[in-house]
């Protein structure tokens, strides 16, 4: 019986095929014909190295993260400790992480990093290798932990956490010995990137006091220990590797600032190479995005006498900043209480609905928008539409291999267009190229600048156009320039 079933089955399937041949060919002739009718895609252009690798590229996406600076210093009223402080200094009776994350959130923030030791040597977790910590402190009867309640209510909110561990440090008897303090501040490398889960950014900087002893720090040593106690984290420093310094505390990246550098001629806490830190290396052969640190008050620490930046001033810094191709990363710092101040939440907010207000309304939306020209022709998937839809990084414009010099964007309203801010995006998935552009409005050159990157804006000196016509001309650029974005903003708080 089971044999007979088995011929069975072999046999109708036979049949089904036999039947279903020549149904097959027709339908495959028909099928082949019709592919050769359809284009096939056309690849896209060839990248320009260097490459932002997946880790940067998420966080160049973020375009504006927080810093958090607490410790002993926020009770002390100062901004460098001289690492003679008492733990028992630290207590913050009413410290509540959650609401450091909620003011984040709020504010549109995916990333915040804490300062889990500053200069003056004092930790902020229950740390194995010193009693300098808040083991020390009457905060929750010495059994408290703040990066473990930090990383906990910043993932409960799917926000993003970052540390800090400062490689000065005033107070550890070992610092100045060479070989003992960098074992020490690897072993505690080893405990912050171990024992919180995930770490998206780790902060390394060279800052040092004129009297500090002479040391060196094991940077190579520290940088493979991140490497492999995490897999999705950014390294940040003067020299990267993933992330760079932008050379000043200004919060203002170089008018002309590519992401690509060389990092062999970087060092930590080398002073004479700021300025190439700000604005990047057209040759430069690794990519190490900068990042802007400045602080929403005139210190880094909460001081009772300070008050945050008002919005006109945290506008400047974002424009000088996200709009240069580059992150903004914004110090708020918890207070005494261990709360962020009231009035740094409400400016916060503030801030968030000025760049919604500004932002949300993009006018080339509504606009025929013609090009030079077209890689792959009409169609062929490199097209201006491109510029306008929600994908600011792998759907672009791209000009045709002929068009060498002089490519051009038009924007053309069905009526007048009154804006004053005008946005444009790389491509930079595949290299960032535009070295030269200029922008004109009816014909008027009304900006003009180098770099573009992940994101230009340019605020128009003059205030607010109203024309029918603006025209994006890339005058120099490392191969074609591949643009994914372009935008038309009217922004309310901008009187020049």
């Amino acid at each position: 019986m089971a044999n007979y079933s088995w011929y069975s089955l072999i046999t109708i399937n036979l049949l089904l095929q036999l039947q279903n041949i020549p149904l097959s060919v027709t339908h495959l002739h028909h099928h082949d014909h019709h592919h050769h009718d359809s284009r096939l895609a056309t690849p896209p252009p060839l990248p320009i190295l260097p490459l932002p690798n997946f880790s940067q590229l998420k966080w160049q996406q973020r375009e504006v993260i927080m810093f958090l600076h607490f410790g002993v210093n926020t009770f002390t009223d100062s901004e460098w400790g001289t690492g003679q402080e008492s733990p028992a200094i630290f207590d913050p009776t009413g410290l509540n992480t959650s609401q450091w994350v909620d003011v984040a959130v709020e504010a549109g923030i995916s990333l915040m990093i804490l300062t889990a030791k500053h200069h003056d040597g004092f930790c902020l977790w229950p740390s194995r290798y010193t009693d300098h910590s808040v083991v020390g402190s009457p905060w929750m009867g010495g059994h408290g932990d703040v990066v473990g309640e930090f990383v906990a209510a910043a993932k409960s909110r799917g926000v993003d956490a970052g540390l800090y561990l400062s490689p000065w440090d005033r107070h550890d008897k070992r610092y100045g010995h060479q070989k003992a303090y960098n074992e020490y501040y690897l072993a505690q490398l080893q405990e912050l990137l171990s024992k919180y889960g995930s770490i998206r950014e780790i902060w390394f900087d060279g800052a040092k006091g004129p009297n500090a002893p002479n040391m060196s720090y094991y940077f190579a040593d520290w940088f493979a220990m991140v490497r492999e106690l995490q897999s999705s984290i950014n390294i940040f420093s003067d020299a990267g590797p993933d992330v760079r310094w932008v050379g000043n505390e200004n919060g203002f990246a170089g008018s002309t600032c590519w992401s690509a550098i060389n990092r062999t001629a970087l060092s930590i806490g080398n002073a004479s190479i700021v300025d190439y830190l700000n604005t990047g290396d057209p040759r430069g052969t690794d990519w190490v995005p900068p990042e802007c640190d400045v602080s929403i008050r005139d210190g880094w620490f909460w001081h009772k006498s300070e008050q945050p930046k008002n919005l006109t001033r945290l506008l400047q810094l974002y424009y000088n900043s996200v709009g240069r191709n580059c992150l903004l990363l914004l110090n708020v710092p918890p207070n005494t209480s261990g709360l962020i101040s009231e009035t740094d939440a409400k400016r916060l907010k503030e801030f968030r609905i000025a760049l919604d207000t500004i932002f949300s309304h993009n006018l080339a939306q509504n606009c025929s928008i013609n090009v030079s020209s077209q890689r792959a022709g009409k169609g062929g998937g490199f097209g201006p539409e491109n510029m306008l839809d929600d994908d600011h990084l792998w759907t672009y414009w791209a000009p045709d291999e002929h068009d060498k010099r002089g490519q051009w964007v038009e924007i053309q309203g069905n009526q007048r267009l009154r804006f004053n801010v005008v946005m444009i995006r790389e491509a930079i998935g595949l290299g960032q190229r535009i070295e030269q552009h200029e922008i004109y409005v009816d014909g008027r050159l009304v900006a003009e600048g180098t770099t573009v990157g992940h994101k230009k804006l340019h605020r128009l000196s003059e205030g607010v156009v109203e024309e029918n016509a603006v025209r994006i001309l890339v005058v120099r650029s490392k191969g074609l320039p591949l643009i994914s974005s372009i935008g038309l903003y009217l922004d309310p708080f901008w009187n020049p």
